[in-house]
């Protein structure tokens, strides 16, 4: 059964670091197929005029300003609170990416069968030049099956429908990685999953990604990208616990465990982090966010010690 949209919100967030990057976004976003969204923009730590000048003309969108103080997830989470109000659902996408002609268009098909779609990323580096790499939907592999130890919906390549995102709200303050917290949410309430394994956005790889996806890792990666998904996990289990039971809820705590277990035997012993290091690196794993992390196939490095 479909169930079209009748109203479309195109969102991101600008901040500081991006204003290089913006005038590509903003060719990119102009050049859609489909023109039938709002768009939406939030500024964080940043005045309206300054982005404009960067943008190179001054877009017909709806501006939600950062007040003093407030976190990256706090701008979000009143964004989203007003646009689920405006709108049947939103595409959400990064100011320093590109997207292709179809992004909108194919997220409003997607959205019509589905309540969250993710879509492959083309990675470029900073000069937008391409890496030989596409983050996608690993083979043989449904989108539910790669939550919560994983993710595959960033705030890069995700389209809501508005029903769902507001059930997944609020987000708390202290909240890092918005976009996987969204996803378990949407995961732990059984929601509608789909992804689209066409690259529909360039996905750019520069020294303030927050988490890296091609191998070789390094052993500060995975001491790094640890320690944010510990944090990941805590604020999952402080914002949601007592809320959910069931199965997907007894999964979710027990990549909880594998997580802490894998800090403990692997992150905190430098001989055991190189063997993990060796053999992770000889697996070539997939481009999926925190895939360097307790990777599940090499369990038997770490969970038998």
């Amino acid at each position: 059964m479909t169930y079209p949209l009748n109203s479309l919100a195109l969102y991101t967030t600008i901040y500081p670091g991006v204003e290089p990057y913006l005038q590509a976004w903003y060719r990119s976003v102009s050049e859609q197929t489909d023109h039938a969204y709002q768009l939406w923009i939030g500024l964080d730590a940043l005045e309206v005029a300054a982005v404009v000048e960067a943008l190179g003309g001054e877009p017909q969108a709806t501006w939600v300003i950062a007040a003093p103080g407030e976190t990256p997830a706090q701008i979000r989470q009143r964004a989203f609170t007003q646009i689920v109000e405006a709108c049947d659902g939103v595409v959400l996408v990064d100011s320093d990416d590109v997207l292709h002609p179809s992004r909108v268009a194919a997220a409003r098909v997607a959205l019509e069968t589905s309540d969250l779609n993710g879509c492959a990323l083309r990675l470029v580096d900073q000069h937008a030049q391409a890496l030989s790499l596409t983050f996608t939907l690993p083979p043989a592999l449904a989108p539910d099956t790669v939550l919560p130890r994983n993710n595959i919906f960033g705030l890069s390549n995700t389209a809501f429908r508005s029903s769902l995102l507001r059930r997944c709200l609020p987000i708390p303050a202290e909240v890092a990685l918005v976009d996987w917290f969204l996803a378990t949410r949407a995961w732990l309430y059984g929601a509608r999953l789909s992804f689209d394994s066409v690259a529909r956005m360039d996905y750019r790889q520069h020294a303030n990604n927050l988490v890296g996806l091609r191998y070789p890792f390094s052993a500060q990666q995975v001491i790094q990208e640890t320690e944010r998904v510990r944090c990941h996990f805590r604020s999952l289990y402080s914002a949601l616990k007592g809320g959910y039971t069931g199965a997907r809820w007894a999964e979710l705590e027990q990549v909880t465990v594998d997580t802490e277990a894998f800090y403990q035997q692997i992150v905190l012993t430098p001989s055991r982090l190189e063997a993990y290091l060796q053999a992770l690196n000889a697996l070539k794993p997939a481009p999926v966010w925190w895939t360097c992390v307790a990777h599940p196939a090499l369990r038997h490095l770490w969970a038998s010690q």
